[in-house]
């Protein structure tokens, strides 16, 4: 197209509807008008993303063996037998190992905590129609994906599904603005809401103004009503930083997540709410201290060192 000024007034013209769209999908929310615009651009381009994934990641079809984990019978022996076969088609490269790693830990979290999961990689980071911390996973309607599951990894929560299209589904990450979820104290058991800070630390306010809180205390996902759009136990992270009581009706602290949101690749989205509240055994064992080392020195005296009562 020529450089003329009815091409530079249409290309303002686009840019400016462009921020309007943005702007009426960020205050709609959950509700957004363009919503449906949305779920069909991921019905469009969903399978290119996945394509393209399944072309460039020789690994992507063996994430499949871990896709039907959600019987209750007999779970935790279902989910070693998968892992068992998962270890078998993959590779010995680094990439490979790595990756073995995160299921190994993403299918313990799901046995200890008795949840039921769809295997998936992170194919695309980011969206389209807005700012916001989103991933594309390579699951969606035709594997059981609805919206408002919980998605997690091995190290604890990522966030909820969105927007679900046939093969894909976009997940809102835990660290977006927009994302909040309950949150339950180990312990002692005070509840609260946490909210995304981009990559700040999660923000916390507890109800409780006078709670006692300290840094290192570990929170899990309180659980939703049924269970939508999180399951109870969920590991959410640990306190870095307690703000001084004010005397305000609650109490706001930072808590440093576990999951890196930077680095994801392999995630569950859970299709199988637990029986009952796993509680806190899914967190990970506590690190035990470091004993300080204790340093004794001795002095012992030169042969010219001066006599008691004697100047030298």
């Amino acid at each position: 197209m020529r450089d003329t000024r009815e091409s530079r007034l249409l290309l303002v013209l686009l840019i400016a509807i462009a921020f309007a769209l943005i702007t009426v999908d960020i205050r709609g929310g959950q509700d957004s008008p363009v919503d449906g615009a949305r779920q069909a651009a991921a019905t469009v381009f969903g399978p290119i993303e996945n394509g393209v994934s399944s072309a460039v990641d020789p690994v992507g079809n063996a994430i499949a063996a871990v896709r039907d984990s959600s019987a209750r019978h007999d779970r935790v022996a279902q989910l070693e037998h998968d892992n068992a076969a998962l270890k078998a088609k993959l590779g010995s490269d680094d990439r490979n190992r790595s990756r073995l790693k995160q299921l190994d830990k993403m299918i313990k979290v799901a046995g200890e905590g008795q949840y039921g999961i769809k295997g998936a990689e992170v194919i695309a980071i980011g969206a389209a129609q807005g700012f916001s911390w989103t991933v594309t996973i390579d699951v969606g309607a035709h594997d059981g994906i609805k919206r408002d599951m919980t998605v997690l990894n091995g190290d604890g929560l990522v966030g909820r599904v969105t927007t679900v299209g046939p093969d894909t589904a976009t997940v809102l990450l835990a660290n977006d603005p927009d994302f909040t979820v309950g949150t339950r104290m180990e312990s002692t058991d005070e509840l609260g809401f946490a909210s995304g800070q981009g990559d700040r630390p999660l923000r916390v306010e507890l109800l409780n103004a006078k709670a006692k809180i300290k840094k290192g205390d570990r929170l899990v996902t309180f659980g939703s009503q049924a269970d939508k759009p999180f399951v109870p136990g969920v590991p959410v992270g640990a306190v870095s930083r307690v703000d001084p009581s004010g005397g305000d009706l609650t109490r706001t602290i930072y808590v440093r997540p576990y999951v890196s949101f930077t680095k994801l690749d392999i995630v569950g989205v859970v299709v199988a709410a637990p029986k009952s509240d796993p509680r806190d055994t899914v967190l990970p064992p506590k690190p035990r201290p470091t004993p300080t080392p204790t340093v004794t020195v001795t002095v012992t005296p030169s042969a010219n060192a001066p006599v008691d009562g004697q100047q030298q």
